[in-house]
């Protein structure tokens, strides 16, 4: 049974810096992309943050490149966003999950509130 965990999250005031991890159990980070969403009011549709691929390449949408990084330790299943200068819209519950996502994997996600 695979499961992710997300933590990290919490509330800064905006241009602080937060870092987000999330482990795996049942599943391996190698061999695959991993990607990090998000879900922000009012629409709550999930978009995709960033991923890295399986050769280690890494994308970011628009919006947060530049201040976004995302990493993996795929010996340890672990994979991190260090987020920069935050901005009240990343406001958003952030998950982990495969790139394309698996339905089943969606973990309860880690909280975010920027402060302006």
């Amino acid at each position: 049974q695979v499961q992710l965990v997300e933590s990290g999250g919490g509330l800064v005031q905006a241009g602080g810096s937060l870092r987000l991890s999330c482990t795996g159990s049942g599943i391996t980070f190698r061999y695959t992309a991993m990607a990090w969403y998000r879900r922000r009011a009012p629409d709550n549709q999930r978009e995709l943050v960033a991923t890295i691929h399986n050769g280690g390449a890494k994308t970011y949408a628009d919006s947060v490149k530049g201040r976004f990084t995302i990493s993996r330790d795929s010996a340890k299943t672990l994979l991190n966003l260090e987020m920069n200068n935050l901005k009240p819209d990343d406001t958003a519950v952030y998950y982990c999950n495969r790139n394309p996502p698996v339905a089943h994997y969606w973990g309860q996600g880690t909280q975010v509130t920027v402060s302006s």
